[in-house]
């Protein structure tokens, strides 16, 4: 499969699902305006193909719930049951459509994680933003956030390097079963997932 065919895929596909989503994208905003107020959706600049940021759309899942000094309190302070529900079905992923219809992420690829990651990779684990961003990817269903950073930047990498039509429509159905399972929602002892502090000592990081 040519990355045009993969990039053609994703946008039909995305693009379809909005439209036969759009009543449940319209009851999910709802719910979070009156549960958690607004705004509904959460923005945050992510690394995206090649490194360069843009911004993927998620339902929000947390209150913004600041210290006396106003710094955000922990993920596990600010998460919500309803929150939790949406993390668990990956209802809250649903928005992150409208991003592969732009071309910033694909269905399948590398999870696009934080901006402060970028200087913690190892020129190999950097590797993984050589692919879009994806809504799923092959660490998601081999543990999602229960997989230590290593392995899961192992197995973007591994992805990048063996990408194939099969392979994505193969990690599809997996992620369909780990949705329904709910397995892997956050790592151990976590409310979602600990932060990367890199792999080696920072005069050796990419």
């Amino acid at each position: 499969m040519t990355r045009s065919m993969k990039r053609l895929i994703d946008f039909v596909v995305a693009a379809l699902g909005l439209v036969l989503l759009s009543p449940v994208l319209f009851v999910v905003a709802v719910a979070i305006a009156i549960k958690l107020g607004r705004p509904v959706l959460f923005r945050q600049r992510r690394p995206g193909l090649h490194g360069e940021p843009f911004t993927p759309l998620k339902f929000r899942t947390m209150r913004d719930l600041r210290d006396a000094d106003g710094r955000l309190l922990s993920d596990a302070e600010r998460l919500t049951r309803f929150g939790l529900l949406l993390r668990r079905t990956s209802l809250d992923e649903l928005p992150s459509l409208w991003n592969v219809v732009r071309g910033d992420m694909s269905l399948v690829g590398p999870r696009p994680l934080l901006m402060e990651y970028l200087d913690h990779y190892t020129p190999e684990q950097a590797r993984r933003h050589s692919a879009r961003p994806g809504i799923t990817g092959l660490a998601q269903v081999s543990g999602r956030n229960a997989v230590p950073w290593e392995e899961r930047f192992a197995l973007d990498v591994w992805y990048v390097d063996h990408w194939s039509l099969w392979l994505d429509l193969r990690i599809l159905g997996r992620t369909l079963i780990k949705v329904v399972r709910r397995e892997g929602i956050s790592g151990a002892g976590e409310a979602t997932m600990s932060r990367f502090q890199g792999s080696r000592p920072p005069e050796t990081r990419a």
